[in-house]
């Protein structure tokens, strides 16, 4: 088909033709950004934390009376959790995830790095810790009994630095690419290096403020930290029984220090999780919703158009077909003018979509917009703008000619 004709009549509707490629271009960017954005989300919810969190509780525990025997006391607290009916295993670390704090630190390959290869989150634990939270070890070894230190002489000026650690899969790869991590030290700033002995497959950070690449890196000590500085975390055999084992947990604590609360915003995992994620699904919504609201807005912008086009040009249409257009020839020439209309809008709409994409990246710290979206929106669009016009169209092709003619 030849465009002249159709360029030459948008040049007299100039007005009417940019506020069509404004709408289609906008549209393509936000749409671009929100797929790309709502992807992101949906993978950051469906990405394995590396426990078996239908089983987990959590408790952080409270000392009132400022008891100088918490290590003791902690023992204490762990044999008695363990012999609770319907525990499978207990112990405690210093943070947990979706926790509200975050022990972190930057490691490196190389001694007195001035520059740090990750910046990881550290747990402390013992043998017990993996089997509790039910992390998978991959390769390697498991913490002995006697690698395992109490957190409370670690820290003496005195005491030996911690000689080996558990990593996971992700910190292992960025810290040796292509290589076999086990028995490879890496160091935080301590004279000597620090010796992996063990990785697991996933054990993701207490929350999300180091940014998604780095969920992943985690780093585990033998060091087992007391009530006051941790969490106690408890793995049920059946997850329908967890609401009576976090009952249970409940009164031994108290019974076993009188003078100690219990910190009311943990308890059962998948539930602080689900409040965790809480921001990231109804995000998905709403950037969801933004979508299909824009596109409505834009197939009714451009019925709207082609329908007041239609109604303007009855008698040129009428003409068109007296000379013998056929109506299929009419309702191409509606459609190859919203395809090239559409065509401009999309253009100038990646070029948004990138520049809204690199803000997004400045101030939020969110990858570049992979290209895949940008034909995918486009192909969208297109489609959405051909369906739209199809019924202004068809009117348009059913004028009878000799109608047309007598219009005004």
């Amino acid at each position: 088909m030849d465009i002249r004709p159709i360029l030459t009549t948008l040049r007299r509707h100039k007005t009417a033709a940019a506020l069509i490629v404004f709408e289609v271009a906008l549209t393509c960017a936000i749409i671009c950004n929100a797929l790309f954005l709502i992807q992101t989300r949906i993978a950051r919810l469906d990405r394995p934390s590396g426990m078996a969190e239908k089983e987990l509780l959590a408790l952080r525990i409270s000392d009132i009376s400022n008891g100088n025997e918490t290590d003791a006391l902690t023992r204490s607290d762990l044999a008695a959790l363990r012999a609770i009916p319907g525990v499978r295993s207990a112990t405690i670390s210093n943070q947990v995830r979706y926790g509200d704090s975050a022990w972190n630190s930057g490691i490196g390959p190389k001694p007195s790095q001035q520059v740090e290869t990750a910046s990881v989150t550290t747990f402390f634990g013992d043998a017990q810790l993996l089997d509790t939270l039910g992390a998978k070890l991959v390769a390697g070894r498991n913490f002995s009994e006697d690698e395992i230190v109490d957190f409370n002489q670690r820290i003496k000026p005195d005491a030996p630095p911690i000689p080996v650690a558990i990593v996971t899969k992700a910190l292992a790869d960025k810290l040796f690419p292509g290589q076999d991590p086990l028995g490879r030290p890496f160091y935080n700033g301590d004279t000597d290096g620090i010796r992996i002995v063990g990785v697991v497959e996933h054990l993701l950070r207490p929350n999300e403020l180091s940014g998604p690449a780095a969920a992943d890196y985690s780093v585990i000590y033998p060091s087992r930290v007391d009530y006051n500085n941790g969490f106690y975390l408890i793995r049920v055999n059946d997850p329908a029984q967890r609401k009576q084992v976090l009952e249970a947990v409940g009164r031994t604590l108290s019974k076993n220090g009188a003078q100690r609360i219990l910190a009311k915003d943990y308890g059962v995992l998948e539930e602080m999780a689900d409040k965790f994620h809480r921001t990231d699904r109804s995000m998905v919504w709403l950037l969801g919703a933004v979508c299909v609201a824009l596109l409505i807005v834009t197939a009714l912008g451009i019925v709207g158009l082609a329908s007041f086009w239609v109604q303007q040009r009855t008698k040129q249409i009428g003409v068109r077909r007296a000379l013998g257009a056929t109506r299929g020839q009419i309702l191409r020439y509606f459609q190859t003018e919203n395809f090239l209309l559409t065509g401009i809008g999309i253009v100038l709409g990646m070029v948004i979509a990138f520049a809204i994409n690199l803000l997004l990246m400045k101030y939020y710290e969110l990858p570049r917009l992979p290209v895949l979206y940008l034909p995918l929106g486009a192909l969208s669009l297109w489609l959405l703008g051909q369906l739209a016009v199809y019924g202004p169209a068809r009117r348009a092709a059913m004028v009878p000619p000799a109608l047309a003619t007598r219009a005004a």
